[in-house]
């Protein structure tokens, strides 16, 4: 079961403003400020809005202060600045204006308190230079507060405190020291320095010691504030534990429960102690850690049950204190509430915690069907063993084991306590793991890995048969939708048809008729366009129409046909996009009867190649190479030693070793490789990314990839490792060491023996990427059309355009009025015009404001053309080429179609069935493509026609980014005048905010004549008084006191059942 999460109202340092209304500003003067006379004349608005933010900043007020403050009128801001400074360049005050007179007073003080006895006066004087730091500390601006930090001030206070003798201890000094450090931890800068410092909480916790009451009342409410502070919690606690060490006590807390139960005799004091006492305790229980978290709870809360704080509290009703009271319940519903959340847990309605054997059995109960049963009896049977005599030192054994299990159950998967750690040292979460079997661990890790290995392959199965899935479903959807529209259009033409025919013999009827009444003859009339007339279409077979028409544009010749068997065919001429033309037929094929042979010795084993261009012997005569004969070279040459060190098989180079070494290469099979070595690494780095043999690669080219095994970026790869035709040459001579290839060698052999293998990749790669080509397009000739459209039929865009006109005109005289219309690029020049009353409204703002009020339909401009920006980016020459391209490579793909239906097919190629479909859908969905792209061009020269402007002078990019840009100035010149309403509404709520500052000043006035008191509380005081009185636990208290009064009338209707047990003494 998840711990239970304890709610409390959110507290924040200013939870003591109840009101909605904002906090009075208490401007702590001695003299009125009406009172005051100006000590120089009231500078410029910066000059004084500059010095009064430096007095605000330094006197460190909250958000609400300060925006009161600076609502201010400038004379009342110019009082109190004067105010202000004379206060702090009065010279009766200029000695204590600063923290180093009272640092160095309280040194001296420190170190005299060991030599001197003082009386009761200078022991007077003494404690009021603490309150005037006090006060000053309070008071002072932020500067002092910062000044004091900086000076270490707070180590010195701290330092006193350690070294205070018992008179000065028990006197009211050693409450003011702690009242100083409580008013420095009222601001942030202050009471993060204090918490921060390593030995300051520490420190304040060994006052605890003191016989003084209000030192004792002092020091808990600091404490047990902090304990609401975030990151403040842990460190009470380890306060508390180094207290125990200090004062010597057996266990933590034992101060604490002994104030708690004796009486000192006054009534007064000794409730205010025993209240902090008890504010403090419930501020441990329920903040940091104990917020949420049962466990922590319970163990903190045995502690103090222990040490009998329950008769305690018991006792301490007799006081009949409300507030003391309030701070009872809260601790006695938690703790219920805790103790019910705990039975839940074993399901029963109340744990005895008293009894040990009840709480056995619950365990017992909890565990016995368990794997962890055999371990509680282990524990039992050692416990058994544990060394028990009396003064034996026994006792630290089972100490030992008690904090063990504390750690285990406070511990935190992090491995860091809430609480001070009982053990240093000692991480539950590491010794954990040590436990587990390593053999175990493994055994599950490799099973693991064996799993995520074949997810992986699933997944990858999964994903390669959703693609081959959504590819079939989109080619069905755009073959069923070609298929409709071809269906359409041959109705069109089929009506068209009709109509043709019979205009045709209505035509020949009347020139019959003519002819018969001149009696002369004429010849017969032509057949309508597209040859002669045709019987009509026959009825679609099966629901599908007849084959489409040609595409528009013209296919190329037939290719030659295939030759014969053992020559290489020679590839039809194509297309730039499907590779270069043909490579010529090498000149040995036609001149080698006119070339002489050469005697040249023949290598033993294949060699690797010379990339060289080679002359034939009918290009050398003149040149040097007439003169060269290249056979007295060999006679030379070492041909033994160049076969050794260009061989083409791959050898590891090696010391000659041991017999075993020289074994083991006898036995290691020789790769033969005569590609290029970075090209055939890189090949290789692409094999393995494609994880496919070179059968199934193969396969898959053959099939035109229906499995859809190859993705668009790998067929681009595959398109740089074509065989090239010296690779194809090279391969074909050592063809019969097929088995020694290297892996790209094989690869580029095999794939060389498919024919037109460059023709196809490039083919598939067109058809997978064509759907795609066409979606980037397609919405950029839309956008083009629509916003064509959009800017002629704009009635709002007309009236903006009446307006500017008839302001134009109104506005520029003699040739530069009376104009008829004007460009549009005069549009972007609106804002140019800048008011002369105003720099910041241009004539757009006034526009605006004009359309606001008389029309006010016209701000909506961009809902009539919502496609303008998309068409301001469309570059039309970039797109036309696009597009020129795709036609391109249609004819490519079509040239290439004609040349695979004219060869025998080996099994297993699917070219011609898949590429055929291909372009019959695809040939649709480009005529498409083409015809929205005449249309769009046209409607465009028609807007440039509509707004004056020269068709062919601008481009759709520069046309349409003239409204583009208009229509972002026309938003922001909007956004720009909501702005100014809105410094105008402010400005008028600053104007009523000035008139509830008079009225509180009036009633800061009645406050000053009702004797209120001067100082100022501040944060941290507020959460101090919350925690005092029991604000903090309001909430919780409430519903505390819902469930008794619910639980006494449950009581009253069971007619006298057994009360349930609520509460366990100790």
């Amino acid at each position: 079961m998840p711990p239970r999460k304890r709610t409390r109202p959110g507290l924040g340092f200013l939870c003591c403003f109840g009101s909605s209304e904002p906090p009075e500003i208490n401007l702590k003067d001695s003299v009125p400020l009406q009172l005051l006379e100006f000590s120089a004349p009231m500078p410029p608005a910066e000059e004084l809005h500059a010095r009064f933010s430096e007095l605000v900043d330094e006197l460190d007020l909250t958000d609400k202060n300060r925006e009161a403050m600076f609502a201010l009128p400038d004379e009342k801001k110019w009082q109190i600045y004067c105010s202000k400074k004379k206060e702090q360049e009065d010279p009766n005050k200029l000695a204590t204006s600063w923290p180093d007179y009272y640092i160095d007073r309280i040194n001296s003080m420190a170190a005299m308190q060991t030599l001197f006895a003082f009386d009761e006066e200078e022991m007077e004087m003494r404690n009021k230079v603490v309150e005037d730091l006090k006060t000053a500390l309070r008071t002072q601006p932020m500067r002092f507060v910062t000044r004091f930090i900086e000076l270490d001030g707070l180590t010195c206070l701290l330092n006193f405190l350690r070294s205070m003798d018992y008179e000065t201890s028990e006197s009211r000094i050693h409450t003011s020291v702690i009242g100083c450090i409580k008013a420095l931890m009222n601001n942030s800068q202050g009471r993060s320095h204090v918490l921060a410092h390593p030995q300051s909480i520490n420190t304040i916790s060994q006052s605890l010691r003191t016989e003084n009451i209000k030192t004792k009342v002092a020091v808990l409410e600091i404490l047990g504030a902090v304990c609401l502070v975030p990151d403040g919690h842990k460190k009470v606690l380890q306060a508390m534990a180094h207290y125990q060490k200090y004062a010597a006590e057996r266990t933590r807390f034992q101060t604490l429960l002994n104030e708690l139960d004796k009486s000192t005799g006054r009534y007064r004091d000794e409730v205010n102690l025993k209240t902090a006492i008890m504010s403090f305790i419930n501020a441990v229980l329920n903040a940091g850690a104990g917020e949420d978290n049962l466990e922590f709870r319970l163990h903190l809360r045995y502690e103090f049950l222990m040490l009998g704080i329950q008769p305690v509290i018991d006792k301490l009703r007799e006081h009949e204190n409300a507030t003391l009271d309030r701070h009872l319940d809260f601790f006695e519903m938690v703790r219920n509430e805790d103790d019910s959340e705990l039975a839940k847990r074993f399901d029963m309605t109340h744990v005895d915690t008293k009894s040990a054997g009840a709480m056995f059995e619950m365990i017992k109960k909890k565990l016995s069907h368990t794997d962890a049963y055999p371990n509680l009896i282990s524990i039992l049977q050692h416990c058994l063993q544990m060394p028990y005599k009396r003064g034996g030192g026994s006792l630290q054994h089972w100490q030992l084991l008690d904090r063990i299990i504390q750690q285990i159950v406070l511990q935190d998967d992090k491995g860091e306590d809430p609480d001070v750690a009982p053990l240093d040292n000692f991480s539950v979460k590491n010794i954990i793991r040590m436990l587990v079997n390593e053999n175990e661990v493994k055994q599950w890790r490799d099973q693991a890995e064996k799993f995520r290995k074949d997810h992986g392959e699933l997944l990858a199965k999964l994903e390669r048969k959703e693609r081959e899935c959504e590819t079939k479903t989109q080619e069905k959807d755009d073959m069923m939708k070609t298929l409709n529209k071809m269906k359409d259009k041959l109705q069109r033409e089929g009506v068209e048809l009709r109509s043709a025919r019979e205009q045709v013999l209505d035509l020949s009827s009347r020139i019959n008729d003519i002819a018969q009444g001149s009696n002369v003859p004429f010849p017969p009339p032509p057949p309508p366009p597209g040859g002669p007339m045709a019987p009509p279409p026959p009825p679609m077979m099966g629901g599908f129409p007849p084959p489409p028409p040609p595409l528009p544009f013209s296919c190329p010749p037939p290719p030659p046909p295939p030759p014969p068997p053992g020559a290489p065919p020679p590839p039809p001429g194509a297309p730039p996009i499907f590779g270069a033309p043909p490579p010529p037929i090498p000149s040995s094929f036609n001149s080698a009867s006119t070339m002489r042979s050469k005697s040249i010795p023949q290598p033993s084993h294949p060699l690797k190649s010379f990339n060289w261009a080679k002359l034939g012997e009918n290009m050398i005569n003149g040149t040097i190479w007439n003169d060269i004969d290249d056979l007295r070279a060999f006679k030379i040459l070492d041909l033994k030693d160049i076969e050794k060190m260009f061989s083409a098989y791959q050898r590891q180079q090696k010391e000659t070793g041991s017999m075993d070494d020289i074994y083991v290469s006898t036995r290691k099979v020789k790769e033969l490789s005569v590609i290029d070595g970075r090209r055939a690494q890189n090949c290789i780095i692409l094999l393995s990314k494609l994880k496919m043999s070179n059968e199934e690669i193969k396969r898959a080219i053959l099939e035109m990839d229906e499995r859809e095994e190859l993705a668009k970026d790998m067929l681009e790869q595959l398109l740089k490792f074509v065989p090239e035709k010296s690779d194809i040459d090279l391969l074909e001579e050592h063809k019969h060491e097929l088995e020694r290839m290297a892996r790209a060698d094989r690869f580029l052999f095999e794939m060389s023996r498919i024919d037109h293998y460059q023709q196809r990749l490039q083919a598939l790669f067109f058809k997978k990427k064509f759907a795609e080509r066409l979606g980037e397009a397609k919405p950029k000739v839309e956008a083009i059309l629509n916003a064509s459209k959009e800017v002629v039929r704009s009635k709002r865009m007309t009236q903006i355009l009446e307006v500017v006109l008839a302001f134009g005109n109104f506005m520029n005289k003699g040739q530069r009025g009376n104009a008829y219309g004007f460009k549009v690029s005069s549009l972007n020049k609106i804002a140019d015009t800048k008011s002369s009353i105003d720099r910041n409204i241009t004539m757009l703002h006034y526009l605006i404001m004009i359309f606001e009020k008389n029309y006010p339909d016209t701000l909506n401009i961009q809902q009539d053309i919502s496609s303008v920006p998309e068409a301001a980016k469309v570059n039309l020459a970039e797109l036309e080429k696009e597009v020129h391209s795709i036609k391109s490579g249609l004819k490519a793909l079509e040239a290439e179609l004609h040349y695979q239906q004219s060869r025998t097919r080996e099994r297993g190629d699917k070219f011609v069935a898949v590429i055929g479909d291909f372009i019959t859908v695809a040939g649709f969905s480009f005529s498409e493509l083409e015809d929205q792209l005449s249309e769009a061009k046209d409607k465009f020269a028609n807007s440039l026609k509509h707004f004056g402007e020269e068709e062919g002078r601008m481009q759709p990019d520069e046309f349409f980014g003239i409204f583009d840009t208009f229509l972002q100035s026309f938003s922001e010149a909007r956004q720009d005048l909501e702005n100014m309403q809105r410094r105008k509404d402010e400005e008028e709520r600053r104007a009523r905010m000035e008139a509830m500052l008079k009225e509180q000043r009036e009633r800061e006035r009645r406050a000053k004549k009702s004797g209120a008191s001067d100082e100022v509380g501040g944060e941290f005081d507020d959460l101090v008084s919350a925690l005092r009185s029991g604000e903090v636990f309001d909430k919780d208290l409430n519903k505390f006191k819902r469930n008794r009064k619910r639980s006494v009338n449950q009581l009253v209707e069971g007619g006298g059942r057994e009360r349930a047990v609520t509460k366990v003494n100790y």
